[in-house]
């Protein structure tokens, strides 16, 4: 079986002369199928693919171990999995499901180091009033504490 450490060893070194562009996630299957996810603030094109693509099969040698490979850009609907997809969606709806399953959706107002913050708004009783009212709350998490966080398309 490919190393999935080896892969992500070519890739990085592929990207190492690229700007902007990183590695979101990399899955080796037991049978070598390879999947690669990269993710950059402009998009990742098919150009690009196709040279990364070319680049590990100059650097796996299919005669020892033969493999399938796809090498794509992440989904607008995957998880966020790195801090860049979190301050490339900074300022755009987001829905976070919190480990217990609850889901929350609001906009990603900020992005630190190690946590985010999302601005979500909820009916609140007010004290003296009849009637629920609509109020911010800003919900501050570590990026592990989630289940996962998404970009929210709206139609």
């Amino acid at each position: 079986m490919i190393q999935k450490e080896k892969v992500i060893e070519i890739v990085n070194d592929f990207l190492s002369n690229i700007k902007d562009v990183v590695l979101v996630d990399v899955k080796v299957s037991a049978d070598n199928n390879i999947s690669i996810e990269l993710d950059s603030y402009e998009g990742v094109d098919l150009d690009l693919c196709a040279a990364l693509n070319h680049y590990i099969n100059e650097h796996l040698d299919r005669e020892i171990e033969d493999y399938e490979l796809e090498v794509g850009s992440v989904s607008l609907t995957d998880p966020f999995k790195t801090r860049m997809q979190y301050e490339k969606n900074l300022g755009h709806e987001v829905e976070v499901v919190l480990k217990e399953g609850k889901k929350l959706t609001g906009v990603l107002v900020e992005v630190n180091e190690d946590s985010f913050a999302v601005d979500v708004e909820e009916m609140v009783q007010i004290e003296g009033k009849k009637r629920k009212q609509k109020q911010i709350k800003t919900y501050y998490w570590k990026y592990a504490e989630p289940k996962s966080v998404r970009y929210c398309i709206k139609f």
